[in-house]
């Protein structure tokens, strides 16, 4: 299963950036190989609707999980229409969080947890 999670640079052992929709990079990573890529969030620089334009991307790449620091009302809810899972309260490193994530360590948040725009000024 693919799994997405936000970072701030390049590779497993990157930084969690805590803003979803504003993140630098997105880490996919296939939980039964451990194979990753990381590919730069192009809606990070976006002037409105960061967030849910990050969850169509996350969506088109087929990861079932995002795993990120805070996510918004606008992607929280894009998010959920798509099916994919929202775990929030990350931090660390990339690898930290995906051993966590196999060890059923982390729990689903079903809501939002900062308000629109909250990444905006970071």
């Amino acid at each position: 299963m693919k799994i997405a999670i936000t970072a701030k640079g390049i590779g497993m052992d990157s930084e969690i950036d805590p803003r979803f929709g504003r993140c630098g990079y997105f880490v996919i990573i296939d939980t039964e190989t451990m194979e990753s890529e990381s590919i730069v969030n192009g809606s990070a620089m976006a002037s409105g609707g960061a967030g849910p334009q990050a969850a169509q991307a996350i969506s088109k790449i087929g990861a079932k999980v995002i795993i990120t620091g805070n996510v918004g009302p606008n992607a929280h809810q894009t998010l959920e229409a798509a099916g994919i899972e929202i775990i929030t309260g990350s931090k660390g490193t990339v690898s930290e969080m995906v051993e966590r994530y196999k060890k059923g360590e982390l729990s689903s948040s079903d809501s939002p947890t900062v308000g629109s725009h909250a990444g905006m000024n970071k």
